[in-house]
C-alpha cells in the first residue's frame, strides 16, 4: 500500500511561476522513477498563494527518494522557491471545510 501526503509550498518572494513550473513536473518525475502511484494527484492553491499537493508514494518510496539523485535535485529546486510549511499555518485549515483554488485556474 501506498502513503498518500498533502504537502504545502509557500512560495519564497518573486518565486510563484517558479514553483509552479516546479510542480507541474513534480509528481510525473516521482512516477517515472518508480516512487509515486498513478493515483491521480490534486494541485491546489490557497488564498495566500500558497501551493498544496496531495500524491500518493509508492510503498517504501519516502525512504528511496531521500537516496535518489534526481529526487534530491529536485528538492534543491524546491528549496529555492519555496518553503514547506504546516497546513495548519494555512487560514483555510481552520475551517470545517478547507476550500482551496484549483492551480491551474491560475
Amino acid at each position: 500500500m501506498g502513503r498518500i501526503v498533502i504537502v504545502a509550498y509557500r512560495p519564497k518572494p518573486g518565486m510563484k511561476q517558479r514553483l509552479a513550473q516546479l510542480l507541474q513536473d513534480h509528481v510525473p518525475t516521482l512516477r517515472r522513477l518508480g516512487l509515486a502511484t498513478d493515483r491521480q494527484s490534486i494541485l491546489m492553491q490557497a488564498s495566500d498563494d500558497t501551493f498544496i499537493e496531495v500524491f500518493e508514494w509508492c510503498e517504501g518510496a519516502i525512504e528511496k527518494a531521500h537516496e535518489t539523485p534526481q529526487v534530491q535535485a529536485m528538492w534543491s529546486e524546491y528549496a529555492e522557491a519555496c518553503d514547506y510549511v504546516p497546513l495548519k499555518d494555512l487560514c483555510e485549515a481552520s475551517e470545517l471545510f478547507a476550500e482551496f483554488q484549483p492551480a491551474d485556474d491560475q
